[in-house]
């Protein structure tokens, strides 16, 4: 399916708003003057053309349930455009973005957003600013690399990557086109880990010398599965893109014409299950406090456990220990999620159930930061990455966090793979003592997606 919306190079927001009164149907790809009624006091007063124009790349139910409200809801915001392989998706998103913005016109009407299946028509679009990725994981990569040289600053679902090798290129095609970069993880939004990492950074706890961290166990495996035929409503053979080519089934991909949790997140060839699902937000936070986000370990290893047969293969538990340069050393297992950190003088544990602390000593718990201590900032994501590409200033979690975050926990899952006790070189970013574990960090693509 390709958009009926004419592409931006003739048709702009910009030269729309001062050119037109008002948007028919399918007319035009650009924001109708009216939208300055869609939001309702200090909103309205910003003008249309002074929106960042959002593209939505990626429309199952995170994307569908929680990241395309934010940037409806915000005022400097104009989503402009959505995407998605599967039409029934791709209509819904449509329909909700047109909903949201005619309840607020006086005609009750609105049908100002583009809808395509080919992210790379959104890359195109002059009117696109940014783009939120919200696909499976193995098209992360090749996307924002695209996207960033399409000059679209990026907010991306975690965990980035794949492999290690390609988070590094993602970081350094970022940079090298000086785009505004936002890993889009929620953790250093709530309020409990933010503080954790504030008394740890402040040296509540004295010396910090063990991180432990946890995630949810992964999803049993299931059984082989039969091919069968592909649903009329999806592009299957752009929703593989990148990844091997496999015979379709339902549990590869995700339900038809539902929200449901998706089997591509339990298939290695899309996504590595829980040990970076999960562990990208509890060990951001982990590295937040350490001051390690920009490097990573210097030793690690580890023990899992796969599913012996069938179609879902990710590890279903694991337990992996690193150790930082620093001393410090994190545990990393699965069991509840939450993040620990232990100094000489106590410790200090952000638990996500209940989004709560515990502490010893307990009087932790009542410490009120001094001015001229670290505050670190809370703000959500989206207004976070909404802020930066607005000022085009730095984000809480750039492309290079992001990369460090994710390829921590895959320096975890190598280990795991190859039974040894590996030395990392996090400057290098390669292994000094394990040559199998080197060729890990790489994952291939098929033509014509190479990165």
């Amino acid at each position: 399916m390709k958009s009926s919306i004419p592409k931006p190079s003739t048709v702009t927001r910009r030269t729309f708003v001062k050119t037109a009164a008002g948007l028919t149907a399918g007319a035009s790809f650009g924001i109708p003057a009216m939208v300055g009624s869609v939001l309702s006091g200090a909103e309205s007063k910003l003008a249309a053309s002074e929106r960042i124009g959002i593209a939505m790349i990626g429309m199952g139910r995170q994307a569908y349930y929680a990241n395309l409200k934010p940037f409806l809801h915000s005022k400097y915001c104009q989503v402009v455009a959505v995407c998605d392989v599967d039409s029934w998706r791709l209509d819904n998103a449509k329909k909700a973005v047109e909903q949201y913005y005619a309840s607020g016109t006086a005609s009750g009407s609105y049908k100002g957003c583009a809808a395509t299946q080919d992210f790379r028509e959104i890359l195109s679009w002059a009117d696109v600013d940014a783009v939120m990725i919200s696909t499976p994981d193995h098209w992360h990569v090749p996307m924002a690399i695209m996207a960033a040289k399409a000059k679209k600053d990026i907010a991306c679902e975690k965990p980035l990557t794949l492999s290690i090798a390609e988070g590094r290129k993602l970081a350094d095609t970022v940079k090298r086109y000086g785009r505004v970069f936002r890993t889009d993880s929620e953790f250093r939004s709530l309020r409990c880990f933010q503080h954790a990492c504030e008394l740890v950074l402040n040296g509540y706890i004295g010396k910090l010398h063990t991180i432990r961290s946890a995630v949810p166990a992964g999803d049993v495996g299931c059984r082989p599965q039969a091919a069968m035929p592909v649903p009329d409503e999806l592009d299957y053979d752009m929703w593989l893109g990148p990844a091997p080519k496999k015979p379709y089934t339902l549990k590869r991909v995700h339900p038809p014409k539902s929200y449901g949790r998706p089997g591509w997140m339990r298939v290695r060839d899309y996504c590595e299950g829980m040990v970076t699902n999960w562990g990208t937000h509890l060990n951001d936070i982990a590295q937040w406090a350490n001051g390690t986000e920009r490097t990573g370990p210097v030793e690690v290893e580890g023990k899992g456990e796969y599913p012996k047969e069938g179609l879902w293969n990710v590890l279903l538990n694991f337990d992996i220990e690193y150790k930082y340069a620093n001393g410090v050393k994190l545990y990393y297992k699965t069991d509840r999620p939450y993040v620990r950190f232990e100094g000489s003088e106590g410790w200090i544990q952000a638990d996500f159930s209940g989004q709560k602390l515990d502490a010893h000593p307990k009087s932790l718990l009542k410490i009120k930061l001094k001015p001229d201590e670290i505050h670190l900032p809370l703000l959500s994501e989206k207004e976070d990455f909404i802020q930066a590409v607005r000022t085009q200033g730095p984000t809480l979690a750039d492309a290079e966090v992001g990369h460090r975050t994710c390829s921590l926990c895959q320096l975890g899952h190598i280990a795991i793979q190859t039974g040894k006790k590996l030395c990392w070189n996090p400057d290098k970013e390669q292994f000094t003592n394990d040559e199998t574990a080197n060729r890990l960090c790489h994952k291939s693509y098929r033509a014509p997606w190479r990165i």
